[in-house]
C-alpha cells in the first residue's frame, strides 16, 4: 500500500463522496468494561456528528508510510479457519450488522490493546466502486471491482481540563463542568489492504499516532500479525546499538557518532524535482560495515555493532533514510566547519609567527635569510597575535584584527585610519 493509494481512499472521505454504509463503536472504561455500544447507518447521521466521525476516519489514513502506516502480513496460521484473517473476512461480509461478531471484535481489542484510561473503538464499513483508469490517469466510466473494507480507529477518551466558566442559569462564574472528550485515533487499521487499486486480503494496514511506541501487542495479539518497527523505532534502535558500543558523553565518541550519521546520509540519493522517486537504499550489513570503517570505528567495535544490527533487523533491513537524523547531520556540518576554521586560524598564527623572523629595513640584505613569498604579510605586536582570527564575511574568507580606539595601523608603510 503506497502513498498514492492511501490518498485515493482518503480523498473520498468527504460529504459528497463518502460511501460508508455503517459505523459501530464501543466505549471502554479504564477497567476494561464496555460502557456503551453504538451502531448507526453512517449517511443518516446529523451533519455535526457526520463530520466529526469522518475526521477520525481520515486520521487513520494520515502520516508517513513506513512510520505512521505499516503494512502487516498474516502468517499462514491466521489465514486458516479460526484465524484472525478469517474472522476479519467474516466481519467484513457481515457489513457490521452482526451484534455477535461486533461483541467478539470488541473483546478481541480489549484483550489485546494495552492502554491506561478510557477509549472508544470505532469501526466503519465501506464499499468503494473502483473506477478503471487509463495510462494518463483519466477515469473511465466503468468499474474494475468493488473494494469492500473495514476501517478501525481506537481513540483515547479524556476529561477536559478543570477551569472556571460562566454559568448562565446561576449568573455567576463557577467551576465549569468537565466532560469526557473523544480524541484523535491512537491506533487503527484497514482491512484488507488497498494494493494496486485492488483488495489484498493477505495483509492489513496498521496505523499508529505514536511512532516511538506503537502498540506492538495489538499488531500481534489483535491483528494476528508479526510486529514491525516504525521508521522512528529503527532510527532510535540503531542509535542505541551504536551508543552502547562506542560510549556516550565523550567528545571523541560524539564525533564518531555524528560521522556515522553523515556517512549514512551520503547513501541517500539526491534527486531533482523533475526526476522520478528512486528506489529506497537498503542498508545491508556490508554497507553498515563500510560506514563504520569510514567513520573511524575500531574493528572490534564494528564487529559488535554489525552482529547486533544483523540480529535486530534480520527480518526487515532498514532504509538509509530511516537511520538518519537530519538534525545530527546538520550539527555535524557545523562541527566540521568549526574545526576547519580553528585549523585555518592555527595556520595563520603560525604564518604570523614566521613573519616576525623576516628582515627589517635596518638588516643587511646580504645577511638576511631568504623570505618566503606571501599574498599578505603582517607585522604586529606580539600581544595582538592571539586576537587575530578568520571569519566568513559576505561569503568571503577574511582575516579579522580587532583594533582599540587608541591603536593605529599602517598598510605598506602608510598610516591608515580605522
Amino acid at each position: 500500500m503506497n502513498k498514492k493509494e492511501i490518498l485515493e481512499l482518503k480523498r473520498r472521505l468527504k460529504k459528497d463522496a463518502c460511501t460508508f454504509t455503517r459505523m459501530c463503536g464501543c466505549y471502554v472504561d479504564a477497567d476494561r468494561n464496555k460502557v456503551t455500544t453504538i451502531g448507526e447507518t453512517f449517511l443518516n447521521l446529523e451533519d455535526e456528528e457526520f463530520y466529526k466521525y469522518l475526521e477520525i476516519a481520515k486520521k487513520v489514513l494520515s502520516g508517513t508510510v513506513g512510520n505512521n502506516i505499516l503494512e502487516l502480513e498474516f502468517p499462514a496460521a491466521e489465514e486458516a479457519p479460526g484465524g484472525r484473517q478469517q474472522f476479519f473476512m467474516g466481519l467484513r461480509e457481515s457489513a457490521l450488522k452482526s451484534d455477535e461478531l461486533m461483541d467478539t471484535f470488541y473483546d478481541l481489542v480489549i484483550e489485546n490493546y494495552s492502554y491506561v484510561g478510557n477509549y472508544l473503538i470505532l469501526v466503519f464499513h465501506d464499499a468503494y466502486d473502483v473506477m478503471t483508469k487509463t495510462s494518463d490517469n483519466n477515469k473511465l466510466d466503468e468499474s474494475e471491482e468493488v473494494y469492500e473494507y473495514l476501517l478501525c480507529a481506537i481513540c483515547p477518551v479524556t476529561l477536559t481540563k478543570p477551569g472556571l466558566g460562566y454559568r448562565e442559569d446561576e449568573n455567576r462564574i463557577a467551576p465549569r463542568i468537565r466532560d469526557w472528550v473523544v480524541g484523535v485515533p491512537d491506533t487503527g487499521f484497514v482491512f484488507p489492504v488497498f494494493t494496486d487499486r485492488s483488495s489484498d486480503i493477505h495483509s492489513v494496514m496498521f496505523y499508529t499516532r505514536d511512532t516511538k511506541s506503537p502498540h506492538a501487542e495489538f499488531m500481534e495479539g489483535g491483528l494476528g500479525c508479526g510486529a514491525k518497527f516504525t521508521a522512528t523505532e529503527k532510527k532510535l534502535t540503531f542509535q542505541n546499538i551504536v551508543r552502547e558500543v562506542i560510549g556516550e558523553e565523550d567528545e571523541k565518541s560524539d564525533a564518531i557518532f555524528m560521522d556515522i550519521q553523515d556517512n549514512l546520509n551520503s547513501l541517500i540519493p539526491v534527486v531533482a524535482e523533475d526526476e522520478p522517486e528512486p528506489e529506497p537504499v537498503i542498508v545491508t550489513t556490508t554497507a553498515i560495515a563500510d560506514v563504520l570503517s569510514e567513520s573511524g570505528v575500531s574493528e572490534e567495535q564494528a564487529a559488535v555493532i554489525g552482529k547486533t544490527y544483523e540480529d535486530v533487523f534480520a527480518d526487515e533491513l532498514p532504509e538509509a533514510e530511516q537511520l538518519v537524523d537530519p538534525k545530527l547531520v546538520e550539527a555535524n556540518g557545523r562541527r566540521r566547519e568549526k574545526l576547519d576554521l580553528i585549523h585555518e586560524v592555527e595556520n595563520l598564527r603560525q604564518q604570523l609567527a614566521d613573519t616576525r623572523a623576516l628582515p627589517t629595513d635596518e638588516t643587511d640584505d646580504e645577511e638576511a635569510p631568504a623570505a618566503k613569498t606571501y599574498d599578505v604579510i603582517l607585522r604586529v605586536k606580539p600581544e595582538k597575535v592571539e586576537q587575530i582570527h578568520s571569519q566568513i564575511i559576505d561569503g568571503r574568507k577574511c582575516l579579522v584584527i580587532p583594533m582599540d580606539d587608541d591603536e593605529h595601523a599602517a598598510v605598506n608603510g602608510v598610516n591608515t585610519t580605522i
